[in-house]
Parts: structure tokens; sequence; C-alpha cells
């Protein structure tokens, strides 16, 4: 069955049609990648409909899809609505503006234009849950962060800028086959790395300081995401103490993930670890988000996480220590849950690494 399929199946009635329009979603309905097309979707056929740059690899490589070369939205699209007696079309109102609503709402002035959210929440309970193939493109994308990874500690040097260290690490990801990056990349150093979030600067990296890097790489379309702390020189008695602290909480925190169990539960074990070292108080974000097509996408794992999770899912497990005007720590890992337990997709080694 393609995802078209499946989306068909959740359609309530054959009057009833689904409207695809944000990037994301289309390349998860179709397996094709554009930065336009409109994916329309009845319970007896599904329609991709793109512009002419990519018509021709679009009929190649989209799946569970009839592929029509868009010339006139208007006069096509209703042309498919007649034929299947659409009466009904939801919109992802998760994406669509309020200008695109309005919009939608003139095209299909003599319809039911939907922006009840039924659309987004369908394509979230689809994608939450990842495939063997999307777990491997996740993986390989990982692996060519932890080799970049690998690579760039060899050639980080005291007096290099964080800003210097960000870009050697985007060319290493992208020479070793990265499709791109996942986000912008964070190298934080020092004072600097006391910020979840900080932004690369022409501040130099110096002796004594930790350096916290946030990266990850994308293969056909699918993220990878890592953090990874080190240190410049060596760490003082409480730096190592600080380190350790993060590194226990992760590991009790991935020891605590399988199906069934809650987001706040495992995000409750790493701060209850936290708070043994004494440091639970430093810890200022969730402790981990899904990772798929987007970088950050259901489930959320923190406090406030409304979810369950399931086998299949994807999830980061990333607690820190930030504590102002000094440094900070994290360690990043992806996992996949499973029945009992989960698998670690990050190989990249947790032991403190001495620049």
């Amino acid at each position: 069955m393609t995802r078209t399929d499946r989306i068909a199946a959740e359609l309530k009635d054959p009057s009833h049609a689904a409207l695809i329009t944000s990037p994301v979603s289309r390349q998860y309905a179709t397996g094709f990648k554009s930065s336009a097309g409109i994916v329309f979707i009845t319970q007896q056929k599904s329609y991709f409909l793109i512009d002419g740059r990519y018509y021709e690899k679009a009929a190649e490589q989209a799946d569970g899809v009839e592929v029509i070369l868009l010339t006139d939205m208007r006069k096509q699209l209703y042309s498919i609505i007649e034929e299947h007696g659409i009466r009904v079309i939801s919109i992802e109102n998760k994406t669509v503006t309020v200008s695109e609503l309005e919009e939608y709402m003139k095209l299909f002035s003599t319809l039911t234009v939907d922006p009840s959210g039924w659309l987004s929440s369908t394509l979230e309970k689809m994608r939450i849950i990842k495939s063997q193939e999307e777990i491997q493109k996740i993986e390989a994308a990982q692996r060519i962060a932890e080799a970049a990874f690998q690579k760039l500690i060899t050639a980080i040097r005291p007096g290099m800028t964080e800003k210097q260290v960000a870009s050697v690490l985007d060319f290493y990801m992208m020479d070793l086959g990265a499709d791109g990056i996942s986000f912008d990349t964070i190298a934080a150093s020092g004072i600097n790395s006391a910020c979840p979030h900080a932004v690369p600067t022409d501040k130099p990296l110096q002796n004594g300081e930790f350096l916290t890097l946030d990266f990850g790489a994308v293969v056909d379309g699918y993220h990878s995401d890592m953090t990874r702390t080190v240190v410049i020189g060596k760490p003082d008695e409480e730096m190592a103490k600080v380190y350790n602290a993060v590194w226990g909480a992760q590991s009790d925190a991935i020891k605590a993930v399988h199906a069934d169990v809650t987001g706040k539960l495992v995000d409750s074990v790493a701060r209850s670890t936290l708070d043994a070292w004494g440091y639970e108080k430093y810890f200022t974000h969730g402790l981990g988000h899904g990772v798929g097509l987007e970088i950050h996408e259901a489930p959320t794992v923190s406090a406030k996480s409304p979810f369950t999770l399931h086998e299949g899912m994807v999830i980061t497990i990333e607690p820190g220590i930030y504590i102002p005007h000094k440094y900070g720590v994290r360690i990043e890992d992806m996992v996949v849950v499973t029945t009992d337990g989960c698998i670690d997709l990050t190989k990249a080694p947790k032991t403190l690494i001495y620049i």
C-alpha cells in the first residue's frame, strides 16, 4: 500500500478529498522532493499536479499518484473534482497561511474547505512511525555526521573560531556525501556553550573550555541530529563532574525508553539523575524530539509532552546542563523505539574528548 493509499483510506467518504501543498508532506506522500506542486487525494485515485521544472522527474519517481503537468490549476483541479464527485476538501491547517486559506476559499467557493486540522493530524500520525526504509535513511545521514565529527576532532586547534569550526564540520558532511545539513550547525565554546542554541561567533577556542557541537546531515530528505561536547585542553574537576552528570542522565533516559512509556516519564528520568548530581535546575529545555523529514517533529519528549512512545518512533535524547556565565554541556543521541527498549542510532563515543 502506498502512502497516498493510506491517506485515501482515512478519507471519510467518496466525496471527501485531501489537498497536500506543504513541501514536507508532498515528499512524504509521493516520495518526490520539490519546491512546488499539489497532491490531490480521493478515495479512488491520487494526483500530483506539478509544473514543467519537475514534471519529467516526478513522472519517473513519484509513487502512488498520477502525475499531471500543471498548466491551469483551477481548470485541472475542477476536472478531478467533478470526475470524483468531491464536495469536501481538507487542507493542512498547520502549514497553510491565512492568505492561502482565503485563496482556497475563493478557488473552491462551491465546495466545503475543511481547515479543521484533520489532514495535518492524519499526516502526523502516519509520519510519527518510521518505516524501515525511513530509518535506514536517517541512519545513513547519521553515519555521515559521525564520520565528519571524527575528521573534525583531528582538525580542531586552539585559536580557531567557532565560525571556522562550524564551517569545517559542514564541509566535511557535504564532502562525505550529505545532500545538505540538517540545520545551522552549532559550535559554542566557553561561556557561549551556556546557551543551548548559541550561534557560532568569531570567538577563538581557548584551553580549558568546553566546545559544544550540535549538527546533522540530510540524506534523501531525512535528517540526523547529534550533539557532542569536547574540551579544549583539559577540564577542571567541576567541568568533569558536569560532563559526567549529563552523560549519566542521558544513559539513564535511554534505558527508560520503550514502547508504551510516556515522553513525560522519560524526561523525568533524566531530570531525576541531574537532580541527584545537583544540577537539575540547569537543564532548561525538553529532553528530546522526533526526527525525520523535519529536524524537529512529533513526538516531543519533555515535561509537558502529550505523547506515548510507540515502536518505530525516532527520537533524540539530549539532556544538558547550562550554567549561566560559565559553560554548558549537552550530549545527544537518536534512538529508535522498540517494544522492549530502543536502538541507539548514534555510534560516536561519549567519553569526554580532549582536544
